[in-house]
């Protein structure tokens, strides 16, 4: 008999959407084990690294940090420009095979252990509603219960801490896009004197409060794309959370004598379905609203220990190993992923390896290409210069002319702030007679204290033989 005909779903209805489209709230039991125990502590880092990352300092400036008026970013010490965009392009294009890579080899991991979504809904969110409702069952119970004074205290105590979470979370987002100090300095002087910070931190702080507290599943049930593509990154081997149904059927309650019919190691509790932080069985095979998250395999275990029978009737494993197959470790789809991350990944860290922490340039003065003055020809120009290193950097400009040109340079020592730049007229001028086509003015700039020098060149302008 193949898996399929064991695994038979009785229909293809969403465990929280009713046939005519309603909601139907989801309350997760508690469950105890080795995974959930392992992504509490992911939960935990993850947390620490979302919220402190746009306010711990690593140099002057924060460790993300996106300055949208400089049009600035700054990633662990490092800054970047609007010149340095291609670079984003890179990340973006190493961070998707990365996912499609993961995914193709370990499913939906990301989901289930390092979303935003899933990290502060499972670490932060349920945990206060578990807290002041209490376990599952007393909360199934509250629903459509008769409102009293403790439920009324209990529902408004857990919505104002959801409110105040939220609000948190609203001021680490603007974190992001303003420095600790900008975003202190205007929580103390009010939303008055700042009306359009104010009114971000209000939408965020809405946003956040009926995603965590009330959309919740939803989210990745209806809006998320990533699980939609499961069916076009997932193959037999990749390893997913999944049901043994070779072992665990035919399903039943616990036997009692021996001449019962013999029965699968499933005793059909439904801890797994209680358990599922989007309500699916995940007896019926793979679904789409599967997060990967690991709680049905600790209510599992709960239960087989319980009953005195092995672990892992639900487990990790490949669809391939779940049909008692052979997993191919290596097949073409991984390895062509595994090629174009790692091509896209050293193509970034190229890119990083190379870039200056300046740019220079040597740029023609707006207006005549060129003047004749005094049997002389000249030419304008105007170094500019743009520091991308996060702090302040001193500069020295040296000019290579054609023999005999005059050289003017506004000034050959300069200091420019970090993500500003600088612009420095410079003249040069050579009497006609000695004026050819093809002549070419150099300048060289050199990092004050640094070991990087940048040579920028262009070609006198003059009147022809014939002129």
């Amino acid at each position: 008999m193949s898996l399929d005909e064991l695994i038979t779903p009785p229909d293809a209805q969403l465990a929280s959407i009713k046939a005519d489209g309603s909601r139907v709230r989801i309350f997760p039991s508690d469950v105890r084990g080795r995974f959930i125990r392992a992504r509490r502590v992911v939960f935990g880092v993850l947390m620490l690294i979302y919220v402190l990352a746009p306010v711990i300092h690593l140099g002057k400036h924060a460790a993300v940090h996106l300055d949208v008026e400089h049009r600035a970013f700054y990633l662990l010490g490092n800054s970047f420009n609007a010149q340095d965009l291609w670079m984003l392009v890179l990340f973006a294009v190493s961070g998707v095979f990365s996912l499609l890579l993961i995914t193709t080899w370990r499913g939906r991991v990301w989901c289930g252990w390092a979303c935003p979504q899933t990290v502060f809904l499972e670490g932060l969110y349920r945990p206060i509603e578990r807290l002041i409702d209490g376990p599952r069952e007393r909360r199934l119970k509250a629903v459509g219960a008769k409102m009293t004074a403790g439920s009324v205290a209990r529902r408004v105590a857990k919505h104002a801490l959801y409110l105040l979470v939220s609000a948190g979370l609203s001021h680490v987002a603007l974190a992001l896009f303003l420095s600790r100090e900008e975003l202190w300095g205007m929580m103390l002087e009010g939303p008055a004197a700042h009306p359009t910070a104010f009114t971000w931190s209000v939408v965020v702080t809405g946003l956040a409060y009926f995603n965590f507290a009330w959309f919740r599943e939803q989210f990745c049930v209806v809006l998320c794309p990533y699980g939609r593509l499961q069916s076009v990154m997932h193959d037999r081997d990749s390893i997913i959370i999944g049901y043994d149904a070779r072992r665990g059927e035919p399903r039943g309650p616990l036997q009692k004598k021996a001449t019962d019919a013999p029965r699968g190691d499933c005793v059909d509790c439904k801890r797994c379905v209680t358990a599922c932080p989007t309500a699916i069985d995940i007896r019926h095979g793979l679904q789409m609203e599967c997060l990967a998250c690991a709680q049905c395999i600790d209510a599992c275990d709960e239960v087989m220990d319980r009953i005195g029978k092995p672990k892992g009737l639900i487990r990790y494993a490949s669809l391939a190993e779940l049909d008692h197959q052979p997993r191919r470790v290596v097949r073409p789809r991984l390895v062509l992923y595994g090629v174009l991350t790692t091509a896209a990944t050293i193509a970034l860290v190229i890119g990083l390896w190379g870039r200056t922490p300046f740019e220079a340039n040597l740029l023609r003065l707006p207006g005549l290409p060129y003047v004749l003055e005094n049997g002389q020809v000249r030419n304008g120009f105007e170094v500019h210069l743009v520091n991308k290193s996060p702090s302040t950097a001193d500069y020295e400009v040296s000019v290579h002319a054609p023999d005999g040109a005059q050289v003017e340079l506004a000034q050959n020592h300069f200091q420019v702030e970090s993500m500003h730049n600088q612009r420095i007229p410079l003249l040069v001028r050579l009497d006609r007679a000695r004026f050819m086509p093809g002549l070419a003015v150099t300048v060289e700039v050199r990092e004050v204290g640094g070991d990087r020098q940048l040579e920028r060149s262009a070609k006198m302008l003059g009147p022809t033989a014939a002129q």
